[in-house]
């Protein structure tokens, strides 16, 4: 049973990894696809490939999510159930349209499911829930909101001289490397989660101990596993941030995201799981309220930050739930 149960949960870590691929890919193409900088094709291509290669560089995220969230080893089914409920949010919400956060999700769903299976809100490490979800979770977006405001300012100063049409021709190049950093970010970031999950279960089962990390093999299939569900596209969500809630020229694209690559790097070296969705989409916003604040379409925003609120409330239901639902028949 402990063998059938490890096994379940590394299939249901690595959909959560595929869903999040192809959920998530609008975070590092969706502007440099509205701007036509690239084809769909091949932005989804360099977009898995770089989410591959982001993905195996650090494993700091990781040690927050296998070791940072709770206070006990979580059995096999608990963490299965988790992963379950956070794929249940990540479908609705790529259903609906809106980027929400798979990181928020994971991280809401592992609570729920934690406090379920202990009958106590002591399991959860809330010191690291604060620290390194909670107070990321409102910094990295404003921060995110602020750079790109600041950054597209300073472009439109010392770029005043040129014509339109030069800038787009410059930044048509430029943001192509940006859009690349960007996806690159996102692996290094994002496949990290589902890494600290699999080896929570491999930790939970006694293949390995904490002390040991993150197995190399559990980063690159974590890491191929992304690139797959990218390679596929989340088109419906690509529409939302690229194109829905603000119409970008190369240099907005270019903006918005060097200054959500910057921020998530430097989280992800603080080993914060952060939510590139977020960051991208308050980066756009930034880079729009720059021109004017009419130039972002606000209603759609505010369903996006409206969505990023509910994630953890609600993930932490679900989770509960599933994990409810799985000790009536475990």
């Amino acid at each position: 049973m402990s063998s059938f149960m490890l096994v379940l949960v590394i299939v249901l870590a690595l959909a959560f990894d595929f869903i999040n691929g192809f959920h998530d890919t609008a975070n590092s193409i969706a502007t440099s696809v509205s701007t036509r900088v690239l084809t769909p094709r091949a932005a989804i291509l360099m977009s898995a490939t770089l989410n591959f290669v982001g993905a195996l560089v650090s494993v700091k995220v990781a040690e927050t999510i296998s070791s940072g969230i709770v206070n006990e080893s979580l059995d096999q089914h608990v963490i299965a159930a988790a992963l379950f409920g956070a794929i249940v949010w990540n479908l609705i919400t790529w259903y609906l349209a809106l980027p929400s956060s798979s990181s928020h999700a994971l991280i809401g769903s592992l609570i729920g499911a934690a406090i379920v299976s202990s009958g106590s809100i002591k399991v959860v490490c809330w010191v690291n829930i604060w620290d390194k979800v909670i107070v990321p979770l409102f910094t990295s977006p404003l921060i995110g909101l602020v750079i790109g405001f600041i950054f597209m300012r300073f472009l439109f100063i010392i770029l005043r001289p040129f014509s339109q049409r030069t800038v787009n021709k410059y930044f048509s190049k430029l943001q192509i490397l940006s859009a690349a950093l960007m996806a690159y970010s996102h692996g290094s970031n994002d496949a990290q989660k589902t890494m600290g999950v699999i080896t929570m279960a491999l930790v939970s089962n006694g293949i390995i101990s904490v002390s040991d990390g993150v197995p190399f093999e559990v980063k690159l299939i974590c890491a191929l596993s992304m690139a797959l569900g990218t390679s596929l596209g989340g088109w419906r969500i690509i529409k939302t941030v690229g194109m829905n809630m603000i119409r970008l020229h190369p240099i907005g694209g270019f903006a918005a995201e060097t200054s959500a690559a910057a921020v998530i790097q430097v989280m992800t070296a603080l080993g914060a799981p952060v939510s590139t969705t977020h960051v991208i989409s308050t980066a756009i916003m930034g880079v729009g309220a720059s021109k004017r604040i009419t130039a972002v379409n606000w209603s759609v925003a505010f369903n996006i930050i409206a969505t990023w609120f509910i994630t953890i409330p609600a993930t932490i239901l679900l989770g509960a739930g599933v994990t409810w639902l799985f000790n009536l028949f475990i």
